[in-house]
């Protein structure tokens, strides 16, 4: 599997599992019942900022690459919660600010795990 496809894949899993605990920190805060289709938005939307992230793996935004990804991540993350946040009024104002720090949480970890396997000797 290619690097870039690992990257996706990682970004992927990592925003679907933020969004999980959005759904319980949400679904805390609105309630679960009759909040289906938004605490499912709220899924998706870290869903698609890991598509995302993974997707930008090699923008460059700064030299510095450890900056490059916070300020990368951060970026696409409030980009993405942003067009979320906006659509749904504001609805949940602390899942805007978390999805901004998710951003630079998934781009991490999916840049670790793909430079970590990068060099680690094949089997």
């Amino acid at each position: 599997m290619s690097r870039f496809a690992k990257r996706v894949l990682i970004a992927l899993g990592v925003g679907a599992l933020l969004g999980g605990f959005c759904i319980v920190g949400v679904g805390h805060r609105v309630g679960f019942a009759g909040n289906g289709m938004f605490l499912f938005s709220i899924w998706y939307n870290r869903f698609l900022m890991g598509l995302l992230i993974g997707l930008a793996g090699e923008i460059r935004l700064l030299q510095a690459r450890k900056a490059n990804i916070v300020l990368r991540g951060l970026l696409l993350g409030t980009l993405v919660t942003l067009a979320s946040s906006l659509s749904t009024d504001f609805r949940d104002v602390p899942s805007f600010f978390a999805g901004i720090v998710y951003g630079p949480i998934i781009d991490a970890v999916a840049s670790w795990l793909v430079d970590r396997g990068a060099t680690r000797p094949a089997a």
